[in-house]
């Protein structure tokens, strides 16, 4: 019975001494999670202080740094280069507020101008990259707001009197003493835009939600695509950095999606398939030279159905051959050219009226390929010399159709079935329904959508305001499947959605899929838009991907000379990469701060917010450029 008696009193030893372990493990566990809340609790706050102080003091510089983050509590790495010397960036020298990289003027001479290839994009050379800050005008003033800002820009932003001189009759612009105001007029719509926009309308179903993006190509001021937006269209306005000075920079101040670019001999940097409408007024591309080459690029950037406008030289021409100075056969013979190139591209012409005319693209290459077994020019190309319609950066436009996705059903679009807008924006896109896009399905479309639903949430703790409006012209520099701009639609901005030509994943016929607008861009070089003509720019993991590409800090210096002075950037990426680009940032005037990812501070990916601050060049004869590494 001893022995009995023993062995119970071990038995009940060990389970004391097991429940001992268990309830302190279990304090620790507890404790270390209240102490993990409290620290994501205090991490937003800290740059709620700091976008305060930006806001009460807007013109303060750089200098006045954030209260430090400690990292090393929540990712145990020591971060020994937050305690390096910053480098103090130097304004450029004011003759370069202006500056367009890759659209240089001066540059562009050395090249051939045949094809308008000295307007197309000629970047620096190495020995020709400026290490300097673009200066703002001085009395640069913030713009406008959304949407007085369709009607109205400060002179001193853009002080260009040339448009109210040349095309003061056409009402594209007038001054009106400190400022410039747009009538929405144009050189083929004197009653306005808005009535010009009508009169399509009335021709085809303009408004009911299937037609969603445009191109509007040579757009002088965007007045076009400015009206368009009041009916739910975003268009992608376009021009060259020509005599007509600042059409572009015009658009853009007015928070109107523009570009620089020109139709040469390169695609332009969009995907097929891409847009609703293509629309010219008086563009004067010469749309039946080169064989229709032009007209093939159109082509390709049209969605199957698709529309293209016309007005301007030579339509309506027997009305207007005087006043345009060229004689009636000239011009019936462009107008036939037209009509022929649109007919070999398989285009049917939907009506002209007054001094409009529309084609439209069919909405598959069933019966086009019956038509080319009798006239194969041009001919549909063919994969090895189209492998990859969507690519588009730096390549040499094609003497031929781009080939349409198969179908058997002559009734059926190609590109698959869009929603209507705004259904289209969260809809899954068909490119991905068809696979086309490796590893990307419909379940991880939506859950990204999910992923930017939370995201933009914490966003408006961080920079709030984003929920003020206080951002109309945004730039998402990796915009993968176009989840951040999506997330954003119901605000009153828009997103110019860029994917890098590196990006392992092309998905940018995806994002115009679902109604958003974007471009390609290689980020080792300049984009292809004036300084200061964006209010916010957004990067998720842009300078991991770049950097064992280029310098990182060209690419901070772009992205200072595109955004406006206090504006707000964004950035998504490993701390040990956000911490090399704070360090860049600070010496660039930037107020920043790193606060933790939504998720809390155990996630190794961490948020770089940064406010550029207010400051403006001062007229000097000293060259500051500072052209060195």
């Amino acid at each position: 019975m001893a022995k009995d008696n023993t062995g119970l009193h071990h038995q009940t030893e060990a389970r004391r001494k097991k429940l001992t372990l268990v309830l302190g493990v279990s304090g620790l566990c507890i404790l270390f999670y209240v102490l993990g809340a409290w620290q994501t609790s205090n991490v937003p706050a800290s740059y709620s202080k700091l976008g305060c102080e930006t806001q009460s003091n807007p013109s303060s510089a750089s200098s006045s740094e954030s209260a430090d983050l400690d990292f090393k509590s929540h990712n145990q790495v020591e971060f020994k280069e937050r305690n390096l010397t910053i480098k103090n960036f130097e304004p450029c020298d004011l003759s370069l507020s202006e500056y367009t990289p890759c659209e240089d003027r001066q540059r562009g001479r050395r090249f051939d101008r045949n094809m308008m290839k000295y307007r197309e994009r000629h970047c620096p050379s190495k020995d020709e990259l400026l290490y300097c800050l673009i200066p703002p005008p001085p009395n640069y003033k913030i713009p406008f707001k959304w949407p007085q800002s369709r009607d109205y820009a400060w002179y001193d932003n853009i002080p260009h009197k040339e448009l109210s001189v040349e095309k003061a009759v056409q009402n594209w612009i007038q001054v009106e003493g400190d400022r410039f105001r747009f009538p929405g007029g144009g050189t083929m719509f004197p009653r306005g835009a808005d009535a010009y926009i009508d009169d399509i309308a009335r021709l085809i179903p303009l408004t009911a939600g299937g037609i969603r993006t445009a191109i509007d190509t040579g757009c002088g001021v965007a007045s076009f695509g400015a009206y368009l937006l009041k009916r739910d269209i975003m268009a992608v306005s376009f021009a060259p950095r020509d005599t007509h000075e600042a059409q572009v920079q015009f658009a853009l101040e007015r928070g109107v999606p523009a570009i620089i670019g020109i139709m040469g001999s390169k695609r332009l940097p969009y995907p097929a398939r891409a847009f609703d409408l293509a629309h010219c007024s008086r563009c004067l591309i010469p749309w039946f030279k080169n064989e229709g080459l032009y007209l093939m690029e159109v082509d390709r950037v049209l969605r199957p159905g698709g529309y293209w406008i016309l007005s301007g030289p030579p339509i309506n021409w027997k009305q207007y051959w005087r006043g345009w100075e060229r004689t009636e056969e000239d011009l019936k013979k462009e107008q036939d050219s037209i009509e022929d190139v649109a007919k070999s591209l398989c285009w049917k012409k939907v009506i002209e009226k007054g001094d409009l005319a529309i084609w439209r693209k069919p909405i598959n290459h069933i019966e086009c390929k019956k038509l080319k077994q009798n006239n194969n020019s041009p001919p549909i190309c063919t994969t090895s010399d189209n492998n990859n319609a969507d690519f588009a950066w730096y390549k040499d436009l094609e003497s031929c159709i781009t080939p349409l996705p198969e179908t058997n059903n002559p009734e059926e679009s190609s590109d698959g079935a869009l929603e209507d807008w705004p259904d289209r924006a969260f809809a899954v896109p068909p490119r991905i329904i068809r696979g086309t896009i490796q590893d990307i399905n419909a379940e991880k479309f939506r859950e990204d959508n999910e992923v930017w639903k939370e995201r933009i949430a914490y966003y408006k703790k961080i920079v709030p305001e984003i929920s003020h409006g206080r951002f109309r012209n945004i730039m998402d520099m990796n915009a993968y499947l176009g989840g951040f701009a999506a997330s954003m639609l119901k605000y009153p901005s828009w997103t110019m959605n860029v994917v890098p030509v590196v990006a392992e994943k092309q998905t940018l016929g995806v994002i115009y899929e679902r109604g958003l607008i974007g471009t390609y861009q290689d980020w080792c070089e300049g984009f292809s838009t004036y300084p200061r003509t964006y209010d916010m720019i957004h990067a998720g993991g842009l300078f991991s991907l770049y950097e064992n590409r280029c310098d990182l800090t060209l690419i901070l210096l772009e992205m200072d000379r595109i955004l406006r002075p206090e504006g707000t950037v964004v950035m998504r990426d490993n701390v040990e990469t956000l911490t090399k680009v704070e360090r860049i940032a600070k010496g660039m005037k930037w107020n920043t701060q790193i606060v933790d990812h939504e998720k809390g501070p155990y996630n190794p990916e961490k948020i770089l917010v940064a406010v550029k601050s207010y400051w403006t060049g001062q007229p000097s004869n000293n060259n500051n450029n500072n052209n060195n590494n």
